[in-house]
């Protein structure tokens, strides 16, 4: 990114370490610290034959919910299997991983990187009789399908990975934390809460205090509920748009210092 200096600011990537790489090296391109601390493990799931049986029926309409859906159900569903459906993706980083490995997105949000974004979308106002597959992790939220089913579709959830938390000591990171960190991003309300029982009672406080950088409302109102003073907004989860964010509170940051 062009112009752009972090002024060596440390920054906190909660992101399984797999997905962590990319925000990592433009926070350091741009003369910033990236501090890795993974809040989510992911995994095909123990048994993919039912996932992989629902990938391969015939859909009108086959939505992904985050890049790793895309990962893990690429190496189960046949490649043709995705010429011949409309495919939807609830963010932009789950669209951008589908345009990798060489698919074009008939359904993205405009704005809103989320469900409710994508709920908005006119092709997905009335689906009478039309058949959707979500592809996602196991669990996960019930508002896209139930939503999608109570305007007239038939919905099946193919669930090709699994979300676990680490086991990871956090006090090399907490005995450094006001060092090191000042910033912290987290993607996914299961990142948020993971971190906070990650840091524990002790780490609480620092976190509380840490400016905490989100990528959608319904996160922003979670983080605001949980108690932290200060909540930023990124439009995305992809590395772009949370990298805008990080460099325009870093500009922000440093006006209010002159400005005093």
């Amino acid at each position: 990114m062009a112009d752009c200096d972090l002024k060596g600011r440390g920054i906190l990537i909660t992101r399984a370490a797999h997905q962590a790489g990319g925000l990592s090296r433009l926070i350091h391109a741009c003369h910033g610290t990236a501090v890795l601390f993974p809040t989510l493990e992911i995994s095909a799931c123990d048994s993919p034959e039912p996932a992989c049986g629902l990938l391969r029926h015939s859909w009108d309409v086959m939505i992904f919910v985050s890049p790793n859906a895309v990962c893990y159900a690429l190496r189960l569903l046949p490649a043709e299997r995705l010429q011949t459906v409309l495919l939807g993706a609830v963010g932009q980083a789950t669209a951008a991983a589908l345009r990798e490995s060489g698919y074009g997105i008939d359904l993205v949000p405009a704005e809103r990187y989320d469900s409710e974004g994508l709920l908005m979308l006119a092709p997905l106002q009335r689906l009478d009789g039309q058949k959707v597959l979500i592809v996602r992790g196991e669990g996960g939220r019930p508002l896209l399908g139930d939503t999608l089913q109570a305007r007239g579709a038939e919905v099946g959830y193919a669930e090709v990975y699994r979300r676990t938390r680490p086991q990871t000591d956090p006090a090399p990171l907490l005995s450094n934390w006001a060092r090191r960190i000042d910033l912290v991003t987290v993607t996914s309300t299961e990142v948020l809460r993971n971190l906070i029982a990650m840091l524990g009672e002790q780490g609480w406080p620092l976190l509380r205090q840490t400016p905490l950088l989100v990528i959608s409302e319904r996160m922003r109102m979670e983080a605001e509920r949980q108690g932290f003073e200060s909540v930023l907004p990124a439009t995305g989860a992809d590395d772009k748009s949370v990298m805008t964010a990080i460099r325009d509170w870093v500009d922000e940051s440093a006006e209010t210092v002159q400005g005093r």
